[in-house]
């Protein structure tokens, strides 16, 4: 058995160029599929969030169209509200890396709120990916990537293949002239190799340790990955 920490946005809105505050946080099903995938295989999961605060869930992500039905979206809100580890996750600043054998970061645009501006969450994805134990995040999830630093300044993840929600993407979605940046452009900037596949297709990316995947669709080959080089 493996111990995997979950770093979840601690954000129930996502802050838009005009100050409008979206209503946001995590993405259902970039946590729930990863989540049954490790826990079926017998893993441990722990859930990390800022100051510790009991995760919110995008209500966007458990309607009916987003998973397939009004049965479907009540079986999922109801699994949700009954994991103890979302209703007590831990602190992100209390966790010690080297006490999980990997880490995976689900999206939602809450990690553009929080999570791209946290020293904590910096600090353990510069150890997670130095540790070469896998490092698996997804969606929106690399945002938190641009709080990674190096002594020097730079970003440890400059250089590293991958991938996360594109452009296109948040054109479709229809949020993207709204925005403060777009996830791709600031992955670019920081000196990422982005790669982009097709729309809400599944898309994965491994450079090393680093495992990435560009959308919700991604995350259950992404949790394959994880679970292949766990075993």
């Amino acid at each position: 058995m493996s111990k995997i920490l979950f770093v979840l946005t601690g954000a129930e809105y996502w802050t838009l160029a005009d100050g409008t505050e979206h209503p946001t946080g995590f993405w259902a099903e970039e946590f729930t599929t990863p989540f049954r995938a490790f826990t079926a295989a017998g893993h441990e999961v722990t859930v990390a969030t800022p100051g510790g605060v009991r995760p919110t869930v995008d209500r966007a992500s458990l309607t009916a169209g987003a998973v397939g039905g009004h049965s479907e979206a009540d079986a999922l809100t109801a699994e949700l509200a009954g994991l103890p580890a979302l209703q007590h996750p831990v602190k992100l600043s209390e966790v010690e890396p080297t006490d999980y054998d990997a880490v995976f970061y689900p999206g939602g645009h809450g990690p553009m709120e929080d999570l791209a501006v946290d020293a904590d969450s910096g600090r353990l994805l510069t150890a997670a990916l130095a540790s070469g134990r896998p490092l698996a995040v997804v969606c929106h999830g690399p945002a938190a990537l641009l709080a990674a630093e190096l002594p020097d300044g730079s970003s440890p993840f400059a250089g590293y293949r991958l991938t996360g929600f594109s452009n296109a993407e948040e054109r479709a979605a229809g949020l993207a002239d709204r925005a403060k940046w777009l996830l791709q452009d600031r992955l670019e900037a920081l000196g990422a190799d982005y790669r982009e596949g097709e729309p809400w297709a599944p898309f994965v990316v491994t450079d090393r340790n680093l495992i990435t995947g560009q959308n919700p669709s991604s995350s259950g080959p992404l949790a394959e990955e994880v679970l292949r080089r766990l075993a």
